[in-house]
């Protein structure tokens, strides 16, 4: 497979992480270069892990995974985007609170980073049927994952900065969305 290909791939697989990362830059109280590179890091580094999870062990759980991937990245999505909607409208009607969160925890960046990898780990299991060399591909899935998330923060920042009190309201519905989005993609 040439390096166009593995590229374009890497990038399809980042839209999702980007669109999470996005919202991740929303919802933070400061942003800065470390809440990006932390973001992009851990997006990144589950986007890398997955295809090559799907690489090796894809014959066992692929059919598994295709089934049963979609429902697991929307119950996530929905579940951490939900909370921040009802953590937001909670904060919003106790003034005394502050409305945004200083940064994700490790822990919300790992489920995050799950929910939008699933398809990483299909594309693995194809990569393996077509023998390409696995260690160019997640190496570059992962940097240009980490580039795209990295980037998303920053952006998700500025709008963040607009929407004010509303902004974990707007990142918890985007949230949302791209788990239903996922849902709809591999339910058709």
């Amino acid at each position: 497979m040439g390096f166009v290909t593995l590229l374009l791939i890497a990038l399809g697989l980042a839209m999702d992480a980007f669109a999470v990362s996005v919202s991740n830059g929303i919802c933070y109280i400061k942003t800065g270069l470390r809440e990006a590179f932390y973001t992009g890091f851990a997006f990144g580094l589950f986007q890398a892990i997955m295809p090559l999870i799907g690489y090796y062990a894809g014959s066992i759980f692929s059919d598994s995974v295709e089934y049963f991937g979609h429902w697991i990245a929307l119950i996530l999505l929905v579940l951490i985007g939900g909370s921040m909607i009802f953590g937001a409208i909670k904060e919003i009607r106790n003034p005394g609170v502050d409305r945004y969160r200083v940064s994700c925890s490790i822990k919300d960046l790992s489920i995050q980073g799950i929910a939008t990898s699933i398809d990483a780990f299909a594309v693995g299991v194809s990569l393996a049927v077509i023998k390409t060399n696995i260690f160019t591909a997640v190496t570059l899935i992962g940097v240009v994952t980490f580039i795209c998330c990295f980037v998303g923060v920053l952006i998700g920042s500025g709008i963040g900065n607009k929407l004010k009190e509303k902004a974990e309201i707007v990142g918890g519905c985007i949230l949302i969305l791209i788990g239903i989005k996922i849902f709809i993609e591999h339910s058709v």
